[in-house]
């Protein structure tokens, strides 16, 4: 990022400086593509939820229809979107957005099973990676959303995955027109760095170390889970505890955890993803959401865990 801000300058200008900055963005798209293992097109974004509003509303389609548990993120961009049950009948101008790994529970969704399936129809797909992006091999899908901060790289700058310009329509302004905007030469370049730096292999703790500390939590917890699950996002209730309560002894402990997904965890309603994979209101309201990274440590899970025992 310190050699973007050195030689920044806008990517969209004609002079010298211009010239150099887009090279250097250039640079790094190419190198975000080859790391994620992405033949198609990327727009930079300003992060996950411009680029799913991008995805949601410049298609080429009729009709959007969204996962009953998607980020509040597709749902403020697409308020008047169907919601997808398994029974509607796909097609040419339909668009359908599913996630890969779910924000509040880290269940792992069969995007690239359903991808075959749904292209025959002729209908698009559409998968916010946030959370697997960096952590998983991306699925395979018509148009993905990434996120730089989600595995280590900055904040304000994140991805579109297209599989080709001509399935958006375009709005005029940077990024081949796709986007309005100037581009953020720094967040890219970090974004770029991130990606190459990262990787479940260099993070501090193994998939066994996560896993044990998730069943260590569900000896005097609950664990809400369906299907797969990703290794580093777990939801926990308390047997008697709300979570409200439990956000505010665990952070006096020195513990960050949040109650439904961090866009939202600041209010005390129940989680519209936890009401959608039909977890009691009783139950979600004792539910917690435990986040690891690429920082996280072996210590800091067995302290975690203690103290989830302490509470319990």
């Amino acid at each position: 990022m310190d050699e973007g801000f050195a030689l920044w300058a806008n990517p969209s200008s004609p002079h010298a400086e211009g010239r150099r900055a887009r090279a250097a963005l250039e640079d790094a798209r190419e190198r975000v593509k080859r790391a994620l293992g992405w033949q198609g097109e990327l727009i930079f974004t300003s992060g996950a939820s411009e680029a799913l509003w991008i995805a949601l509303n410049r298609a080429k389609v009729e009709r959007r229809i969204v996962s009953a548990v998607e980020h509040d993120a597709v749902f403020r961009a697409a308020p008047d979107a169907g919601v997808f049950t398994g029974e509607e009948a796909l097609g040419p101008g339909t668009l359908l957005a599913i996630q890969h790994v779910n924000s509040e529970t880290g269940t792992i969704n069969p995007v690239s099973d359903m991808a075959a399936t749904v292209s025959e129809t002729g209908a698009l797909l559409l998968s916010d990676c946030a959370q697997s992006a960096g952590k998983l091999a991306l699925p395979g899908a018509d148009m993905l959303v990434v996120s730089a901060h989600k595995f280590g790289g900055p904040i304000g700058i994140g991805a579109l995955l297209v599989r080709d310009f001509n399935l958006l329509e375009p709005s005029g302004g940077h990024e081949r027109g796709y986007r309005q905007g100037t581009e953020n030469l720094p967040g890219a370049m970090g974004m770029a760095a991130a990606l190459e730096a990262g990787g479940p292999e260099s993070w501090a703790t193994t998939e066994p170390e996560r896993l044990a500390m998730r069943d260590a939590l569900a000896a005097s917890g609950q664990l809400i889970a369906s299907g797969a699950q990703a290794s580093h996002i777990v939801a926990v209730a308390h047997p008697t505890l709300s979570a409200q309560a439990l956000l505010i002894r665990l952070d006096a402990m020195g513990f960050a955890v949040s109650a439904g997904s961090a866009c939202s965890s600041g209010t005390l309603k129940k989680s519209r993803v936890l009401d959608a994979f039909g977890v009691p209101d009783d139950v979600a309201a004792r539910t917690i959401r435990v986040s690891m990274g690429w920082s996280t440590t072996p210590e800091e899970l067995e302290r975690f865990a203690a103290a989830w025992a302490s509470l319990c």
